[in-house]
This record gives C-alpha cells, structure tokens and sequence, in this order.
C-alpha cells in the first residue's frame, strides 16, 4: 500500500508474465501498468514519490510517482544477485526512508565454516 493509503501496487500474471499493477483504494475501474518489461515484489519509497521492483533480470528498478496518480518511465538502478523467480515466500530487498540506500539479500557463492561446540568446557579447566 502507499504511504497515504489510497494506492496499492502489486505482481500479477493477467497479461502471461508477471508485471507491476497500482490501483486505488478502495478499488475502482482506474489501474496503471507500472512494469514494462516484467516485474516482481513492488515497494513504495516512504514518501509515496516512487514505487521500485524487480525486473525479470532481476535489476532493481525505479518508477516516479506523481499527482493524479501519474506514473514515469522505468529506470534501473543496479543489478541484483537475488535468486531468480517470483515468490511469495521472500523479500530480496528493502529500500530506507529515502530511496538511497537498500538491503539486499543476495546469493553467494561462499561456504560458511563449521561451528564446533564443545559441551562441559568447565570439567577440562580441572584437569
């Protein structure tokens, strides 16, 4: 939902792949492609002035917002290594308040160490 409340931005398949929708709220006939070339997991900056997504290449992408509503062309902003594919089981990113900085959950390629735990440490301090 925007920060007003009165717009919602969401993923749909309606048109054979998955793009970013606004519409009002509460629902109306007024709905507004946002994506151009596919899109998942829209965010609204806090202020209500952008909406961002990510694109089927998985770069995050930015949408001004304006009156009326009004929507502008899609920019991207940087590539992503998030996982590929929509789900409604992840969050790959978060922008803060501002829309200048994002966390990212990103794959990587390394493996973690093992972690040993040693049980009654204390009893070997005797010894």
């Amino acid at each position: 939902f925007s920060p007003d409340g009165r717009l919602v931005a969401y993923t749909s398949n309606e048109s054979g792949r998955f793009e970013i929708y606004v519409e009002t709220v509460p629902r109306s006939e007024r709905k507004w492609p946002v994506s151009t070339t596919g899109g998942y997991e829209p965010r609204w900056r806090a202020d209500g002035r952008e909406i961002y997504y990510l694109s089927d290449d998985r770069k995050l992408m930015a949408v001004s917002v304006g009156a009326g509503p009004s929507f502008g062309i899609p920019k991207p902003l940087f590539q992503t290594n998030v996982p590929p594919g929509v789900t409604s089981l992840r969050t790959h990113y978060v922008p803060n308040r501002d829309g200048q900085r994002f966390l990212v959950n990103v794959a990587t390629d390394t493996v973690a160490s093992p972690i040993t735990v040693v049980l009654n440490w204390t009893a070997s301090l005797n010894k």
